[in-house]
């Protein structure tokens, strides 16, 4: 269970150094090995791959004569890219994905579960104070006592 926002910089070559806590997680489910595409909300996505191969199967099932269903699979399919763990606890962010998030020197690492966020640090800031503040999409947050905690 991935949880928590964990600041991070990159390096010079764009890798994200993955917190220590996660890391025997990701080799013990899977293998170190992860799958990166991109988010509507310009940020990335991080899976382990046995949970990216359930979501691309999802995806792979999704009809190709919806209009909409096509751009889903366009987008997250056509950006996945695989990485790996490297032995210092490091993936590198290909180059395309780190350019579509404005991935820089400071990003944020975002728990989501099953799955991780990587957010640039600003970015995540005033994504969040606007959600906060009520400004996302004109969407409201679900209150805590009507979900099923």
């Amino acid at each position: 269970m991935f949880r928590g926002i964990n600041p991070l910089s990159l390096d010079g070559k764009g890798r994200l150094a993955v917190p220590t806590k996660y890391r025997q997680p990701l080799l013990d489910t899977a293998g170190g090995q992860l799958v990166l595409t991109i988010d509507r909300d310009r940020c990335l996505l991080l899976y382990p791959l046995p949970v990216w191969e359930s979501v691309e199967r999802q995806l792979i099932q999704l009809s190709s004569t919806n209009s909409r269903a096509r751009a889903l699979k366009r987008l997250l399919l056509g950006h996945a890219e695989e990485c790996a763990l490297d032995a210092s606890g490091r993936i590198l962010l290909p180059a395309p994905l780190r350019e579509f998030a404005n991935l820089e020197k400071r990003v944020v690492l975002v728990g989501q579960g099953n799955k991780f966020e990587i957010w640039n640090e600003q970015a995540w800031n005033d994504w969040r104070e606007a959600l906060l503040k009520g400004g996302d999409d004109g969407e409201s947050l679900p209150e805590l006592d009507a979900l099923a905690f």
